[in-house]
This record gives structure tokens, sequence and C-alpha cells, in this order.
């Protein structure tokens, strides 16, 4: 038997898996996504062009009954590797072997496989189709085409996702104000790109890592595709101090700069001067809402509820991730989609606000920690507090990565875990300084055994 009719505003990532994993539970969905079929026009849209899968995303399209369909589109990634100003580079493992990497992704690749999967599950896909107003009372939505054509739509529950930029959500302020409060960072972003090597080997810096060139207040990374090419992301300052996009506004000032602060990552970049007079810069802030839904009319999930800054790798992860919950929470319900919205919220919500604060953290750590003596410290005695008592300590980028315990937990875990770092440590830059024996004791006695959910 079909279950009620739901209507879906954005068929990006965490729209169309959504859509799946509700027609495959018996409800009617239909998809209303503002750009063209990138089946058939092809992907575009300014956006990162790669992501970082994780263990949560992951289990997200094993539900879907996509995982291995993904995994054979994807590069592991075993670590950062490490580009300092002077020195040698040097790979950071994410985990402790092979079996604990993240993947880098194509986002056209998946949003295209996930479309497909919808339209297989029986959703109906509308493309071109941007939404003007929610009328919550009435129950429907108005939308238009590409040619400004208008037309309404029954939509008893209303479901957005779409998006940082969600009209949904505009529209549900409007009617009740949901307490928005935006966080630029006040840092931006440009793509660049490494192209794909001649000869066998395809990549021209080794191709299972994410690359880190950190340099303080700023950095580049590169992330691995299946072709051979790499995705350079320069992230730098918006405003107000050099170097800034400001002061870098041209291809000629920004190659001076990588002259001088990025010698190696230069020269593989022949096109830097297209790219970077080409390539928009992107803007970077965290979104946090008092409220996500409108009693059982409309709700908002992924980023059109809480969109974060890209410096953990999670904002995808964490978005599929709301998806399982959501699928499950209404086919639970039954027909009281209000209950169901309302749990979501509180579940989620707090997860949602942990994850938020662990990317702002990690991206001070990925521009100056990553090369930080005291940091290298605490992540040495960390990894071998981690060997030795195993139940009891787990770095906080593993929980958050390789594990499916909620992120809130691992927040609050990962903060008591670096103070008795810290306090083990004693002002000390080397592991080697603490006597192990006694730091597995304390650690034992100061800190509960973790929770038994791991991997998978």
């Amino acid at each position: 038997m079909t279950r009620q009719a739901i209507t879906l505003i954005g068929g990006g990532l965490v729209g169309a898996l959504l859509a799946q994993l509700l027609a495959r539970r018996g409800f009617a969905v239909e998809v209303f996504e503002k750009r063209p079929d990138p089946r058939r026009v092809g992907f575009s849209g300014g956006r990162s062009i790669n992501l970082a899968l994780a263990e949560r995303g992951l289990q997200a399209l094993r539900t879907a009954g996509l995982g291995d369909d993904v995994m054979q589109r994807a590069v592991m990634m075993r670590g950062r590797m490490v580009h300092p100003r002077e020195g040698a580079s040097g790979l950071q493992r994410y985990g402790v072997d092979d079996s604990e990497v993240i993947w880098s992704v194509s986002r056209g690749g998946l949003n295209m496989l996930l479309l497909d999967a919808a339209e297989a599950a029986g959703v109906k896909l509308h493309f071109g189709q941007s939404l003007l107003a929610a009328d919550l009372d009435a129950r429907h939505v108005t939308l238009a085409d590409e040619h400004g054509n208008q037309r309404q739509h029954d939509a008893a529950v209303v479901i957005g996702a779409d998006g940082a930029g969600s009209a949904l959500r505009t529209a549900m302020n409007d009617y009740l104000p949901l307490g928005i409060r935006v966080e630029p960072l006040g840092h931006g972003y440009k793509e660049l790109e490494i192209p794909h090597a001649a000869g066998p080997n395809r990549f021209a810096i080794e191709p299972n890592a994410l690359h880190i060139w950190p340099r303080g207040g700023y950095m580049c990374i590169a992330l691995p595709n299946t072709e051979g090419s790499f995705t350079v992301t320069l992230f730098l300052p918006a405003h107000d101090k050099h170097p800034s996009f400001d002061t870098l506004p041209d291809a000629a000032t920004a190659a001076a700069f990588f002259r001088e602060d990025f010698p190696d990552l230069l020269p593989l970049i022949p096109r830097f001067a297209e790219d970077y007079d080409s390539h928009p810069v992107g803007s970077l802030s965290t979104l946090y809402l008092d409220r996500w839904h409108i009693d059982g009319r409309a709700l908002l999930i992924g980023d059109a509820a809480h969109a974060i800054v890209p410096f953990h790798g999670q904002g995808m992860n964490c978005g599929f991730e709301d998806t399982v919950v959501l699928a499950d929470l209404l086919a639970e319900s039954g027909s009281d989609t209000g209950d169901a919205f309302a749990e979501f919220q509180r579940i989620r919500q707090p997860n949602a606000d942990a994850i938020a604060a662990m990317a702002l953290e990690n991206y001070i750590e990925m521009r100056d920690s990553v090369a930080d003596p005291r940091y290298l410290a605490k992540r040495d005695l960390g990894a071998r507090l981690a060997e030795r008592a195993p139940k009891h300590f787990m770095a906080r980028y593993r929980m958050v990565t390789f594990t499916h315990l909620p992120y809130a937990y691992a927040y609050e875990r990962g903060r008591a875990q670096d103070q008795l770092l810290e306090q083990l440590l004693r002002g000390s830059t080397s592991a080697n300084d603490v006597q192990l024996d006694t730091a597995v004791k304390t650690l034992e006695a100061t800190l509960p055994p973790l929770p038994q959910l791991r991997h998978g």
C-alpha cells in the first residue's frame, strides 16, 4: 500500500538519496530541482567537484543498496599528506590501517547515480523547477520553470533538501520565524586543478592521500579524482589582510604569491592563470536554526537546516546520515509526520551543532596544527594510548570518521581526551616524555570505556 505523498524540494545529493529511501518505504515522492537534469546536460553548479566519503555516508549508501556502486567510483585516501614550507612531505594517517580510510568521490557522478536510483525506485523527478512560494496553510507550493512559467503543486508534506541557500527555508521563515543565524567564516575558497599526468601512473602526486599545504592562516588542499587529476582548493581570508582574495584579485598577483608560498604546487597547475581568473571565490559560513520544521507540514534537512564549513569532510556524510534517520522515523510514524519531524530535530540537532563546531576547529588544525610540535606530540601520545587501551581511547577524528557514534558524543569525548593529553604531556612536545603505563592507568581511572558501537 502506498503511503502518503511527500514533496521534496532539491534533487542534489541529500534530496536524491532521501527520495530513494522514502520511495523504498512506500511513500509517493516527487522531487523538484531548480537545475536542469545533470544526466542530460552534464553536471555543473560551481561547487566542489569531489567530496570526502566516510563511514557515516557510506553506511547510508549501503542502506540504499548503493554502497558497491559508489565504491567503484571512489579513490582511497589513507591520510593527510602534509607539505610544509620546509622539509620533506609526510603522511599523517587518518586511522590505524587501511580499514580506516576515507574516499574521494565525484559530486557530479554521485548525484547522477543517486538520481538514477531514485527514479528506479519510483520517484517522480522534475528539473528546471524553482520554488517561488510555499503556502503552508493551503498546502501547496508554487514553482517556475526556466522561462518563468508558473505552476502550483499540492504539497501536504514538503521537505527542503535545497541546500544552504534553501528557498523553502525562506518561505518557512516568512510563515513562522525559524531563528536563523548565519556565521560567516571570513575566509573564502577558489578551485584549481592538477591535471592527470602522462604515462601509466596518471597521478602527478601520491594518489591515496588528501594533500595539505598548511601555511598558518591559510592553506591549499588537493583531493584525487579517479581519472588521475586532483581538485585543488585554495582557502584564504576574504578581506582585510594579506594574503586574502582582496589582495590577490587576479592570476598575476596570485601566481607571484604561489611562487613564494607554494613553490612545489604551482608547477603542477599548468592552467593556473585560466583557472584562477575564471573560477569564482566561494563563501564559507555555518548555519544554525532554532526550528527545523513547522509541525508536520514542512521540514528542512541537510545543508538547508545545518550547513557547515567543509574542513572535517562531513557535510555530505552528515546529510546522508540525516536521510536514514528521517526515512526510518517517517516509516514508523504512519500519518503523524509532526511527531516524526519533531523527533528528527531532537535527535539530529545536537549532532549537527557538534559537527559544525568540530569542522571549525578542524580548519585551524589543518592550516596550522598539522605542523605544530605540540599538536604532533598529542597526536603521537593519543595513538599510543589507543593501541594500549582501545576500549578507553579513540582519537576524535576516528570517532567522527570511522564509527557511527553520535557526533555530539564524539565532540564531548574528544574534549575530555584532549584535556587528559594536555595533563599527561605537561607542556612537553614529545610523547616519549610520558610514562605509558602510568598514562594508561590515569586514562582508565579518568574516562569510562567507549561505547561498543564501532565500525560499519
